[in-house]
């Protein structure tokens, strides 16, 4: 079996709760669930990607998912046989079966095998069926890792995956060891779309250069800050002084200095990008400050012009 099928059958192990609560839509906690052994000895050994027991409310039922890289005509009967083992082995629970493709090419898999007096079925989810920032929206390591598989609908991959980069290490640059898992776990799977060099360049990016770390980041966010405060209590002054009243001049100061704290960091962050994209694309410098990619490419037309 090739390392990618291996890597992505541990991914899905370790985030079981994520799995199902996000692509199979199960409301359930992670104390809920309870991760089974699953090898079969008949002539060869055979073990399920995901059997757990499941506790939903005051229900009890086995949970077993299944992922495939590529179309398998046989799947149904493998499938089957996965079905009629785990039933040996919890007779008296129900069993909800799901298969997840994350194959690049289009699903032609069935979903069932029907024959004389047989009617067996099962849930396939097509990956390239599941919007991409529905799990970037659940802000976990986990959905944001399995991100890279679903649909990147009108955006472009690099933009996609600058991204999922960028939130991951948000995410996780205070636990480097961490970060680093999550990333061999994004280049494994992201083979599957052919966009290992992209998860290499945005990694390499943010991982080599910090941007808090410039001495021009900080010079400039530092002038920024200063210019906005004091134009910000030089107009809270002015509106104090304009009521006529002390409670006024305080609450003018206080609002001057909120805004002026606010205007400063911007105009701080902004000599910061003008800087970066003498060197940088607007996607690179969107990754290294995580500003939106269309903010930044508006502040490079307004140089040029």
């Amino acid at each position: 079996m090739a390392q990618k099928d291996i890597v992505s059958k541990q991914l899905i192990q370790r985030i079981a709760v994520d799995l199902a609560v996000y692509l199979l839509k199960l409301d359930i906690k992670s104390e809920d669930l309870e991760l089974l052994a699953t090898e079969q000895q008949r002539v060869e050994d055979r073990r399920a990607d995901l059997v757990a027991k499941v506790k939903q409310r005051s229900k009890e039922f086995i949970l077993h998912v299944e992922i495939q890289n590529n179309n398998d005509a046989t799947m149904p009967l493998r499938m089957l046989r996965y079905y009629t083992d785990i039933c040996f082995a919890h007779p008296n629970l129900p069993i909800h079966q799901y298969l997840i493709y994350i194959g690049s090419q289009k699903l032609t898999m069935s979903a069932q095998k029907c024959d004389a007096g047989l009617d067996y079925r099962y849930t396939i989810v097509d990956m390239h069926n599941v919007d991409y920032r529905d799990l970037l929206k659940q802000d976990t390591p986990d959905a944001i890792v399995l991100a890279i598989l679903g649909d990147f609908k009108q955006h472009s991959d690099l933009q996609v995956v600058h991204e999922i980069v960028s939130q991951l290490h948000q995410k996780l640059s205070s636990q480097p060891k961490r970060f680093r898992e999550y990333l061999y776990m994004l280049e494994t799977l992201s083979e599957n779309r052919d966009l290992k060099t992209q998860i290499k360049e945005a990694e390499n990016m943010i991982t080599q250069f910090s941007i808090e770390k410039m001495p021009s980041y900080e010079l400039g966010m530092e002038k920024g800050i200063i210019t906005g405060l004091e134009k910000g209590i030089v107009e809270g002054w002015k509106k104090g002084m304009e009521k006529g009243l002390e409670k006024g001049i305080e609450q003018g100061l206080e609002k001057g200095m909120e805004q002026g704290i606010e205007k400063g960091i911007k105009k701080g962050m902004k000599k910061i990008i003008q800087q970066l994209l003498t060197t940088q694309s607007p996607e690179q410098v969107a990754l290294l400050t995580n500003f939106p990619v269309e903010k930044i490419i508006k502040i490079k037309n307004k140089m040029q012009h």
